[in-house]
Formats: structure tokens, C-alpha cells, sequence
């Protein structure tokens, strides 16, 4: 019985020990890194309405559904979104051509051409420069050109002729700019593009009036001396002519 007793104590120690020079050391084990942060949602509802003003260019959004499209590609996509975004001022000096004719679908691509479907910083414009033309969140043949002037980015679209004038937002995955005029497709409003009306001439300026001439003084009383002179002198040649006139009579 002993015997059996001093066994099983050996048959636990042994195994004790074995498990021992098993088991991983926790030093030896490697961390699992903490998962990426997730993009920051970004509501453009909040940030438009917050921002420029805006206000035209958001209600095109709501209206045509395009916002719906824009906030799955900015929060729902690894790409992100660039959109580039008109002030209510240049609504308001948009009148040729109107809005107003363009059918539910046209305005809906007209909106759509306003984004890009990929996040763009500043920096990165000097590359799509090279790149253009560029295409739009409409597709197809909605497609805007590019140009660097001076670390400044023109879009050009035909009708238009921009530049980005500040920066709204600009964090991965989303990137807001302001333009300074409305997009204007080509693929819309076609290719017979009016000229660009010549600046207004500059008024011409009157001529200072003319100063009074010197003959207008002769009225004046310092003008009297003059006058005065020449009387005494014609008086005293009449009084040297008489008096020559009478010693020729006495001759």
C-alpha cells in the first residue's frame, strides 16, 4: 500500500513537471495589436448647413437625393469623397443658363458631377493636374480638367472656369471645398459655350473746366490804374498838337 502511495506521488510530480517545460512563458507571447480606428463620421447635412452659406447648393442636395449618395461614399467606402461646393452668391449670378429647364435626372447628374468619388487633399491636386481629365461622381462623359496655377487648383468643366478658394473640411475620408462658381457639364448644357462677355469700357472722365481768362478781370476795380495812364497820355499828345498847331500859324 505504501508502495502504491510513494508511486502516485512520483506519477504527479513528474507530470507537474512536464507540464512546466510545456507551457509558453507569458513573456514569450506576442500581443495582438489594437484594430485601426474607425474614419470619423462626418454628417455633410450638419457640416453644409453650418458652413458658407451654402444653403442653395445643400438644397439641390436634399432634394435631388444626391446627399444620400455623397454620405454612403464618404462613410461607407475605402475611397472617401471630394466635393467641391458653390456659395448662394453664385447661384444668384447664374443666368445663362438656367436651371430651371434641366429635367429630375439632369440636375441629379449636374450634382453629382460637383464630387469626386475619391478623398483629395490640397496636396494632391498638383497630381490630378496630370491626371486629366478627371471623372466625376456622374460618370461617363461628366468629367472636370485640372490645372496648378501657383499652388492654386483650377477646375475647368467647359462652361466653367473655377478655383478652389478655401478649404471647408479636409480629413480623410472627407474633403469639402469651395469653389467660386456653379459646374456646368458639358454632357448637359452641350458645347456651344457662349463668349465670355468683354469688361465693361471705363467712363469716360469730363475736362476740368477752363479758368476764367484774364480778359474777365479787365472789369475789376484793380484794372482802373491802366486805364487811368493812357487817358493822361492821350491828353497831354492832344495839348502838344494844339500847341504846334499854333506856332505854325504865327510862323
Amino acid at each position: 500500500m505504501e508502495l502504491a502511495v510513494v508511486f502516485m506521488a512520483l506519477l504527479v510530480m513528474c507530470s507537474s513537471e512536464a507540464y512546466a517545460q510545456s507551457a509558453p512563458s507569458p513573456s514569450s507571447l506576442t500581443p495582438t495589436p489594437a484594430p485601426a480606428p474607425a474614419p470619423e463620421f462626418v454628417n455633410l447635412t450638419d457640416l453644409l448647413s453650418v458652413a458658407g452659406p451654402f444653403h442653395t447648393f445643400l438644397g439641390y442636395l436634399e432634394s435631388t437625393k444626391v446627399i444620400e449618395t455623397f454620405q454612403d461614399q464618404a462613410n461607407t467606402t475605402e475611397e472617401g469623397i471630394t466635393i467641391f461646393v458653390p456659395r448662394d452668391s453664385a447661384f444668384k449670378a447664374l443666368k445663362n443658363p438656367s436651371l430651371s429647364n434641366l429635367t429630375a435626372d439632369q440636375l441629379k447628374s449636374m450634382f453629382l458631377f460637383h464630387a469626386l468619388p475619391h478623398y483629395y487633399s490640397l496636396a494632391d491636386f498638383k497630381n490630378l493636374s496630370d491626371m486629366s481629365p478627371v471623372a466625376t461622381m456622374a460618370g461617363g462623359q461628366f468629367t472636370l480638367n485640372f490645372t496648378d496655377v501657383s499652388g492654386t487648383a483650377h477646375l475647368t468643366s467647359g462652361w466653367s472656369d473655377t478655383k478652389v478658394s478655401s478649404s471647408v473640411h479636409s480629413t480623410d475620408p472627407v474633403a469639402v471645398y469651395q469653389v467660386d462658381k456653379v459646374l456646368l457639364p458639358e454632357a448637359i448644357f452641350g458645347t456651344d459655350i457662349p463668349p465670355t462677355p468683354a469688361p465693361a469700357p471705363s467712363p469716360d472722365i469730363a475736362p476740368a473746366a477752363d479758368a476764367p481768362k484774364a480778359a474777365d478781370s479787365d472789369s475789376s476795380p484793380g484794372s482802373s490804374p491802366d486805364k487811368s495812364s493812357s487817358y493822361r497820355i492821350m491828353s497831354w499828345g492832344q495839348l502838344v498838337l494844339a500847341i504846334s498847331g499854333g506856332l505854325v500859324l504865327f510862323l
